[in-house]
């Protein structure tokens, strides 16, 4: 599938027209699920989260048969300045144990019946060390925005976006800093377990790189400078379910930052997601906060990789089954009140 776009004025021209839900779907299966048995508003944010969902696939009745798992992977030039506690090279090989079914993610998307699809991105090219120059180049922004896309199945009736890429807390934590502003230390957290000097190291990078592109308020911009393709391609993936109505369930803090730029850039293009859990990585709650979006789990999880939003695809399947296969008052003979 041809991605729509060419250039950055083609991506915006496609965050401005967003679809919308079908209000028509979303009114059915909200009279629906006021005559279900059981006292109305009992299901909590089950309900909710039914009705978000039937209104972007357009059916009273949903039911979820093709979820999508979505991993990308890329490698950062700010590495080689000591922000992670493990090397570059194990982007790579994280990358071999996703494609042989050995890492986490792969376990849960199997619990839940998700296709996982594996995206690595130029990992013999890392990007500009975001401290000192521009992460990408405008070109390399809209390739690796392309792979997002394209990897979206139009079929697929759920998207989850995970990542993979040594580093990509410091980028995710530069990102934030520059779009939500604060301080360094706000958004800045142990990653993959530095300790208190590479701690120091890391949101010292943090503050550097979002200090060289201050006043830059255009968010795409902001990506180009200080992201990563991974995290560009989930942004790209996010925005392409949006196209498709494809409902999506963001993942942690670096999937979320990749959210923050398209929230920022259209206050509306994540009416489509829901945030999965809320992670141990420090910042993680503050961007939700953010986003305005609220954890569906909240289980101390720090992996990345796409693993919490999958393990939240288990509780759309609990919201969807009670909507679309509970009895009516009327269906079971029980008397409403």
């Amino acid at each position: 599938m041809t991605a729509p776009f060419t250039d950055l004025a083609g991506l915006r021209a496609l965050l401005r027209e967003l679809p919308a839900p079908d209000a028509t779907a979303q009114a059915e299966a909200a009279a629906r699920n006021a005559q279900l048995t059981k006292p109305m508003g009992s299901l909590g944010r089950l309900e909710e989260l039914a009705l978000w969902y039937a209104g972007w696939r357009g059916t009273s009745r949903p039911r979820l048969s093709r979820p999508q798992v979505a991993i990308f992977a890329g490698n950062h030039g700010v590495v080689a300045r000591g922000v992670s506690a493990f090397p570059a090279e194990v982007t790579a090989q994280m990358v071999g144990n996703f494609e042989a079914g050995g890492a986490a993610v792969n376990q849960l998307a199997l619990a839940f019946g998700a296709t996982m699809t594996v995206h690595p991105l130029d990992l013999d090219r890392p990007t500009g060390d975001f401290v000192t120059e521009p992460a990408m180049s405008e070109a390399d922004l809209v390739a690796a925005m392309a792979v997002g896309w394209r990897a979206v199945d139009p079929e697929a009736d759920l998207l989850v976006a995970g990542e993979m890429g040594i580093g990509n807390t410091c980028a995710a934590s530069a990102i934030a800093l520059a779009l939500e502003g604060g301080e360094a230390r706000d958004w800045t957290g142990r990653g993959t377990g530095v300790d208190d000097a590479g701690l120091a190291r890391k949101a010292e990078a943090v503050a550097q790189g979002a200090a060289r592109i201050a006043g830059e308020s255009d968010p795409l911009q902001v990506l180009r400078q200080l992201g990563g393709r991974e995290i560009v391609a989930m942004a790209g993936a996010i925005l392409a379910a949006r196209h498709h109505r494809i409902p999506v369930i963001l993942d942690g803090f670096i999937c979320c930052s990749a959210a923050l730029v398209l929230h920022r850039a259209a206050p509306a293009a994540l009416d489509h997601a829901v945030a999965g859990h809320q992670g141990a990585e420090s910042g993680h709650a503050r961007l939700l906060d953010a986003l305005g979006k609220a954890p569906l789990l909240s289980l101390g999880l720090r992996l990345g990789e796409g693993s919490g939003g999958t393990l939240a695809i288990g509780v759309l399947r609990g919201a969807l089954a009670c909507l679309s296969g509970m009895a009516t008052f009327a269906e079971a003979g029980v008397s409403d009140g």
